[in-house]
């Protein structure tokens, strides 16, 4: 194996016949360092041996042409398909969107979306939000479900796709996607991580075509390339690369290549991405699936690390070209003739994808495929034969919810945040007259599905390929009105913003209401970055045109992320609530917050700012200079560490509402930190040097402290608490470390005068930065703060350890 050591100012290896960006400031002859070859073989570690040699069995019985099919998407009943070898007793893989629900069936559930659940900071909801899911796509019959969704991280506060993500932190992301995964795959489905990696923005993600149209469509010319990511080592490691990590070392069956270019190189074919950091440094046993349309070449992506061409039919996203295009098949095997491509590599490539399916089972009793989900369900009947042979289908329209409106109810309302509460607005006290403001509050009047407009209706997830098909879905209006039944309340309503803003007259609304609940909203869709951070169709004039003839204002958020909220102190708005996209069960999720049957106990995955002027990362909207250079979209990651809070951290910027902050109904005191080392020896800079496992290097996973506190419930509700416990690194840490990094966390529900002990276990890498020269995570030297609080900015107990 030869792995590339790199230079401090550029990291990231090009595949053999890239060419560079024309910009200046990206280095090296390929405009970056050399790439790293060959792409490292499966080995079975980390739990895959058992499977693995049941892979290898499999391998050896096929041809070649059978091999090149395993590796090549290819049009068939679900989004996206391996065919089957009818031979061997092989039925194909059947491959589904997306993070939140089986994108194209019907009787599914819609679940709350990544970032909503980021904001629940409960493991153990992460986790039952997972296998649920994952006992849906099993249902159904699909083998892989393409989610969940570390990348976009959330770098920029604009981005279209920060919903289906988690959060703007890596740890928090990270513990997101191993409990999903986790969840998912314990139900005999594959997880797919995604999307790697530093894929940040909608804006330019896949190229510019130049289209001639005849009998079918094909690429004449590429106008522009897609934007390219510059990111420096330390930075990739200790942002984008971190949760990647921990959903490596869960298990995870795949792994999905970006649409972007990396510092040049388009992603799919990025060796030092995909061989050097994924393959080699984490350990990755599973296979590298690239995003449909996000491969640009054959053999480069495939000595780059890439093992399945995934799409079927569309070669550049959103266009149809020749039926089955693909960058693989035919050529995969006429260049395994030609010896341009050594049959060891083709090979790990079948074994990188066989070896899950056998690690979970699916070669024995897996459900047959539900044709409901499939894109051919409404012409199925007139399909090419060729789509569908060899399938085995089952009875349609199956039932999969089972039971897991309980849990989506239950995410819902734990993901909730309390932004404000004065006087004890909330929880609700049987108000006899109830008034209902905004678009959001209502049903969807064009459709329950996310491809429609918006505008009229409650948005309970975004759009694009990880969106669902609602089997119903419960809007805050009906919930209410079900509510206020049950004591005979008053509910009026007014859903139409232009009216709102126009006047709320007497004649609408005759007497002020006990209580005004506005609901906002903010659309996020896919392949489109936020315009502004406004909430959309003039909300916050809702806002102020409510609270100006209503003394005890509610107001409510469905959004992808942080808005504009100019109106938070407004005396009369009392209460805010952050409710995200909670899925089916929105309207009844926040009703048992509005009144009290579960207390809020959310935290904000993210910082909401006074102004979207404060935020330091914004898409690049333009090529440089409006270059007609085809490689002239760049998006510099100058900022490095600085994203999220810990840009606001580090130049002192005061914000609106901060990372990690949450109300709640009850209060809660923190005390008596301690900590304790674990170990008899005497801590190393660097790790030891382990035969590496899924994760990376076993020995930064080992715990080395254990930082206790005291937990205490005040006040006279019960109620959950989320303590969070903050890393700052000693100075000896080189420049450009974060003030403030967080490195644990934890939900906590205590009954009224109650305590609990909290603990945090601080793992190495928690401890550790990355050293761009030695390529290696390295303790500092010097005295750590530990700082335990309840959001990032509210801390209640410090105390340092000191290595040295």
């Amino acid at each position: 194996m030869v792995s590339v050591l790199l230079s401090v100012a550029a990291f990231i290896g090009v595949a053999v016949g890239t060419v560079p960006a024309a910009d200046p400031r990206i280095v090296g002859p390929y405009g970056n360092v050399p790439p790293v070859y060959p792409s490292p073989n499966i080995t079975g570690i980390g739990g895959w041996a058992e499977a693995l040699i049941k892979a290898e069995t499999f391998l050896a019985q096929l041809t070649l042409e059978e091999k090149s099919g395993i590796v090549t998407g290819t049009t068939g009943p679900c989004v996206g398909n391996v065919g089957p070898i009818t031979r061997l007793g092989f039925n194909g893989i059947c491959i589904q969107d997306g993070p939140v629900a089986v994108r194209e069936a019907d009787y599914v559930s819609v679940f709350p979306a990544g970032i909503t659940t980021a904001a629940s900071w409960d493991r153990l909801l992460m986790y039952a939000r997972g296998v649920a899911i994952g006992a849906e796509f099993k249902g159904k019959g699909a083998h892989v479900a393409t989610g969940p969704v570390a990348g976009p991280l959330g770098r920029s506060a604009w981005g279209g796709r920060n919903w289906e993500g988690f959060s703007p932190d890596p740890y928090l992301t990270g513990v997101a996607m191993e409990q999903t995964i986790g969840g998912m795959q314990s139900s005999g489905v594959q997880a797919t991580a995604k999307h790697f990696i530093v894929y940040e923005q909608e804006t330019q993600r896949v190229p510019t075509y130049n289209y001639s149209t005849n009998a079918t469509i094909s690429i004449t010319a590429v106008i522009q390339e897609a934007y390219s990511s510059n990111v420096d080592d330390r930075t990739m490691h200790e942002l984008y690369l971190w949760p990647f990590a921990n959903a490596v070392r869960s298990g995870v069956a795949s792994v999905m290549c970006s649409y972007n270019r990396i510092n040049g190189s388009y992603a799919c074919e990025n060796s030092k991405s995909l061989n050097g950091l994924l393959k080699e440094e984490l350990g990755f046993q599973g296979y590298v699936m690239s995003d449909w349309g996000g491969t640009h070449s054959g053999m480069s992506s495939v000595e780059g690390g890439l093992d399945m061409d995934m799409g079927g039919g569309l070669g550049v996203y959103g266009t149809k070209l020749e039926p089955n295009y693909s960058f693989f098949g035919g050529n995969i095997t006429a260049g395994v003739l030609n010896g341009t491509l050594p049959i060891s590599r083709l090979d790990d490539m079948v074994k990188r994808i066989m070896t899950p399916y056998y690690l979970l089972g699916q070669d024995s009793n897996y459900p047959t495929i539900d044709i409901s989900m499939g894109l051919l369900y409404s012409a199925i009947a007139g399909a090419p034969s060729s789509w569908v042979q060899g399938y085995q289908f089952g009875d349609p329209d199956r039932d999969v919810r089972a039971d897991h409106n309980a849990t989506i109810r239950a995410v819902g309302a734990a993901s909730t945040v309390l932004l404000k509460n004065v006087n004890n607005a909330l929880p609700l006290k049987a108000p006899k007259s109830i008034g209902v403001f905004g678009n959001d509050a209502g049903d969807d009047t064009n459709g329950a599905y996310a491809l429609a407009n918006w505008e009229y209706g409650t948005i309970a997830m975004g759009a694009g390929s990880g969106t669902g098909r609602f089997t119903y879905l419960v809007s805050p209006l009906e919930a209410i009105r079900a509510r206020a039944r049950n004591y005979g309340a008053l509910v009026q309503f007014v859903l139409n913003n232009t009216l709102i803003n126009s006047g709320l007259s007497t004649y609408i609304i005759p007497k002020e209401p006990d209580v005004c609940l506005v609901f906002t909203k903010t659309f996020g869709i896919e392949a489109s970055d936020r315009a502004t951070m406004d909430l959309d169709w003039d909300g916050n004039d809702v806002v102020e045109s409510v609270a100006a003839v209503c003394s005890n204002t509610v107001v409510v958020i469905h959004s992808p992320g942080a808005n504009n909220l100019p109106w938070s102190d407004h005396p009369n708005v009392t209460a805010i609530l952050a409710a995200h996209y909670p899925g089916q069960e929105s309207g009844n999720a926040i009703v048992d917050i509005l009144y009290g049957d579960v207390n809020p106990s959310a935290k904000l995955p993210y910082t909401i700012a006074f102004d979207e002027s404060d935020y330091n990362t914004v898409p690049s909207r333009s090529a440089v200079g409006n270059s007609t250079d085809p490689y002239a979209w760049q998006s510099w990651f100058d900022e490095k560490l600085e994203i999220d809070y810990r840009y606001f951290d580090a130049h002192n910027l005061s914000v609106r509402y901060e990372f990690g902050y949450g109300l709640s109904y009850t209060n809660f005191t923190l005390s008596s930190m301690s900590i304790v080392y674990l170990s008899n020896e005497t801590i190393t800079a660097a790790p030891a040097e382990l035969p590496t496992a899924p994760g990376g290097n076993p020995a930064l996973w080992e715990e080395l402290y254990n930082v206790t506190v005291k937990l205490t419930n005040v006040g006279s509700v019960s109620g959950a608490q989320v303590p969070q416990l903050y890393l700052t690194m000693p100075s000896s840490t080189p420049a450009g470390t974060p003030p403030r990094q967080l490195r644990g966390f934890d939900k906590v529900f205590l009954q009224p005068n109650a305590a609990s002990t909290v603990t945090f276990p601080l793992m190495r890498r928690d401890l550790s930065y990355w050293d761009v020269v030695l390529q290696e995570w390295i303790i500092p030297a010097g005295e750590f703060v530990i700082s335990v609080g309840f959001s990032s900015r509210d801390i209640k107990v410090t105390s340092t350890l000191v290595v040295i």
